[in-house]
């Protein structure tokens, strides 16, 4: 049976947990708002290990 989803689909546990880690960072790393885009970003590629990042994927992980 083939599946509908991309080859390259993220599950809803995967999220999540790059929302947390994504979260932690921040904090531990007392990272400023203004650097959020960048470090959610790269969070997302080092978990994926796609370059590509999607945009809705961004701004969820970063949402407060």
């Amino acid at each position: 049976m083939e599946s509908d989803l991309p080859a390259d689909a993220i599950s809803t546990f995967d999220c999540n947990i790059l929302r947390d880690a994504f979260r932690t960072s921040v904090i531990e790393g007392q990272i400023p708002e203004d650097q959020w885009d960048a470090c959610a970003a790269r969070l997302i590629r080092n978990y994926t290990g796609n370059f590509d990042c999607d945009s809705a994927l961004l701004a969820w992980v970063m949402q407060k």
